[in-house]
């Protein structure tokens, strides 16, 4: 399998990007005394940087890797809106953003100083879209679906992706595009008969209700997810120890973290489902696909906030690479003969 040739076949590659867009600021500064007020550091702000975040962030990925994105996403009538619609066309992201004015846009500010975060404050509107919204988002969706063969939903809980939505979609998507999904555990309930789904050690703990800690219990409970949410597979993250691939009928594959250091975990997950998606798109299979997106993830944690992993940057990480590195942890029956 030639790695770095399977990451060039994503260029030019399309993807819709349908969720929660959001605006993360960073500023950074310096700490030289404590508060006299409270025994709090003083921060003293030296630089501020806005970046993509959220389905911003994924579709981000896309672009930086040489693919095509197209994002559907609602955020406010206001300054932030303003940013986040500029910064897609700097990244060169196809942006369909609806703009509300009863909506703030997400705003996550994190204090930075000596290359820790101190502390972060958020800014958001996490209720159910209103009647118009959602009109709007149906609307701005119906339009561009057809266009797509891998769709990518961005479920950070702030209103996009509801049960609404998501019946919606599973009544009006074609029997061939593939819907891959990176849950959020509030909507677990509503993520059925999709294609794939990428949940964290976490998510996937909260979503077949039970604790994971041992390759045991990740085998449990990823079987659990497949059977109760009728997916055709699976991909748990497990942070520093890779990824769990579930492919019914074939197997369940783990791929060993590539990270060389873990400096910030943002977006990560962001990267990961991008690349996946962007490899189905190019005509990889998921495993393969997934092999490319775990080492993408590997990049991602050893910089700060949230970035776009480069086609560049991967290709030639990846060019470096004697193999894939991959174990069979266990067989897997096809969907539907599965017991848990």
């Amino acid at each position: 399998m030639n790695l770095a040739f399977n990451a060039s076949r994503m260029i030019g590659s399309k993807v819709l990007i349908i969720g929660d867009i959001m605006l993360d600021q960073y500023q950074k500064g310096l700490v030289e005394r404590i508060s006299p007020e409270a025994p709090v550091p003083i921060v003293k702000i030296t630089d501020q940087v806005f970046k993509i975040g959220g389905a911003g962030n994924v579709a981000q990925n896309v672009a930086t890797l040489g693919g095509c994105p197209t994002l559907v996403s609602i955020c406010g009538q206001d300054l932030y809106g303003d940013n986040l619609q500029d910064l897609c066309g700097t990244l060169g992201v196809e942006s369909h953003l609806i703009r509300s004015a009863s909506r703030e846009t997400t705003l996550k500010t994190r204090i930075m100083a000596q290359h820790q975060q101190m502390l972060r404050v958020d800014r958001e509107t996490n209720r159910p879209l209103d009647a118009g919204e959602f009109s709007s988002l149906l609307e701005t969706v119906e339009c561009r679906l057809d266009g797509f063969d891998t769709i990518i939903l961005s479920d950070y809980g702030k209103g996009v992706i509801s049960e609404e939505f998501l019946r919606w979609l599973r009544e009006r998507k074609k029997p061939n595009q593939k819907i891959i999904l990176d849950p959020k555990t509030c909507n677990f309930p509503h993520y059925d008969d999709f294609y794939c789904m990428t949940p964290n050690k976490k998510e996937a703990s909260e979503g077949a209700e039970m604790p994971i800690t041992t390759r045991a219990e990740i085998l449990e409970a990823g079987k659990r997810i497949i059977e109760q949410r009728r997916l055709q597979s699976l991909v748990i993250t497990l942070g520093a120890e890779g990824m769990a691939v579930f492919l019914p009928g074939q197997g369940v594959f783990h791929l060993p973290t590539t990270a060389k250091k873990v400096f910030d975990v943002t977006g990560a997950g962001d990267t990961v489902i991008a690349v996946i998606a962007l490899g189905l798109s190019s005509g990889l299979d998921l495993l393969s696909s997934c092999i490319l997106a775990n080492c993408a993830a590997g990049l991602v944690v050893g910089q700060v906030g949230a970035v776009g992993i480069t086609q560049e940057e991967l290709t030639e990480t990846l060019a470096s690479w004697p193999s894939a590195q991959q174990e069979k942890w266990c067989s897997l029956p096809p969907m539907g003969r599965m017991t848990t």
